[in-house]
C-alpha cells in the first residue's frame, strides 16, 4: 500500500497527513520503515513527519519503531460527539425511530465520494449492524447513500459524474448525464429511497435526507431489516417514520442556525 499522491500545491502537509490513511483494521500497526516506503519520500522527511504527528498525539508509539493511531484522535471523537450539529440534531430521534419500527437506525453523512455512518441506535436484541459508526459505503449503493447523492448540489454532481460515470452506470443510475439527473430527480421528488438486496439478499433499506436551508443534504437517516427475519415490518410505515425523523432533524438544524 502507498500513500495517496498529492499535487504540488498540497505540499508536504498533505503528504504528512496521508500517513494517517495508512492505518486500518487489517493494518493497525506500521513500522517507521514501512511508513517511509509507503510515502515514497526520504528517510529524513519521513522521520520528521512521524515525529510531528507523534508530538501532536495523532500517532502513538506501540513499541520501538512501530506506531498506531494516537490518543488525540479519541479526544477529537469525543468533541465531535458533543458538538457536531448533525449528531446534536439526532438526539432522541434515532431512539424514537427504533421504537416505531423495531429495528436499528443509522445516521450518515457524505464524505468525499462515499457515505460515512456517524451515528446509530440499535434495537433491543438486534444483531450487530453490518454498517455502523466510522464505516463507509459507496455513494452509489444503498438507500442512505443514494438519498444523499440525490440532494447534492448541481456542481458537485457534475464533478462526481465526470470522475465516476462508469460506476454510476454500473449502479443502474443512468448511462448518460441526463439519465443520471433524471434518476436523482425522481428520488428527490419522492423524498426517500427504498432499496432491496443491494448489499445482502432480502434486506430492505429505507432512508430520507436531512436537509440544509438550501435543500441540499447534510446527511441521511435510515433503517434496514431482513424480510426473512422481520416479516412484520410494513414498508409504508417505515417510510413515513423515516421521513418524519429526517424532517425533525432538518428543522433542528435550522433552529441551531437561528440561535
Amino acid at each position: 500500500m502507498t500513500a495517496t499522491a498529492t499535487p504540488d500545491g498540497a505540499g508536504s502537509l498533505a503528504k504528512m497527513l496521508n500517513i494517517l490513511q495508512l492505518f486500518s483494521e487489517t493494518e493497525p500497526v506500521w513500522s517507521t520503515a514501512a511508513i517511509i516506503e509507503a510515502l515514497e519520500t526520504s528517510r529524513s522527511t519521513g522521520y520528521r513527519y512521524i515525529k510531528t504527528l507523534h508530538e501532536a498525539g495523532l500517532l502513538s508509539s506501540a513499541r520501538n519503531g512501530y506506531y498506531t493511531l494516537g490518543p488525540r484522535i479519541i479526544e477529537m471523537d469525543l468533541q465531535i460527539r458533543l458538538t457536531d450539529p448533525l449528531l446534536l440534531a439526532s438526539h432522541g430521534v434515532l431512539e424514537e425511530l427504533v421504537e416505531k419500527i423495531g429495528h436499528s437506525a443509522l445516521l450518515c453523512t457524505a464524505f468525499r465520494d462515499s457515505v460515512l455512518c456517524v451515528g446509530e441506535h440499535r434495537a433491543p436484541s438486534s444483531p450487530a449492524n453490518r454498517f455502523s459508526r466510522g464505516q463507509r459505503r459507496p455513494l452509489f449503493q444503498g438507500a442512505v447513500s443514494k438519498v444523499i447523492l440525490a440532494h447534492l448540489p448541481h456542481h458537485r454532481l457534475k464533478a462526481i459524474y465526470a470522475r465516476q460515470g462508469k460506476e454510476i452506470e454500473n449502479a443502474g443510475l443512468g448511462a448518460t448525464w441526463s439519465e443520471f439527473r433524471a434518476t436523482l430527480g425522481e428520488m428527490k421528488k419522492a423524498g426517500y429511497v427504498l432499496t432491496v438486496g443491494e448489499f445482502n439478499p432480502g434486506v430492505y433499506s429505507v432512508a430520507a435526507p436531512i436537509l440544509t436551508d438550501q435543500k441540499t443534504a447534510l446527511g441521511s437517516v435510515g433503517v434496514a431489516w431482513d424480510e426473512n427475519q422481520r416479516r412484520d415490518v410494513e414498508v409504508e410505515h417505515a417510510v413515513l417514520a423515516v421521513k418524519q425523523a429526517a424532517a425533525t432533524m432538518s428543522e433542528r438544524l435550522l433552529e441551531q442556525q437561528r440561535d
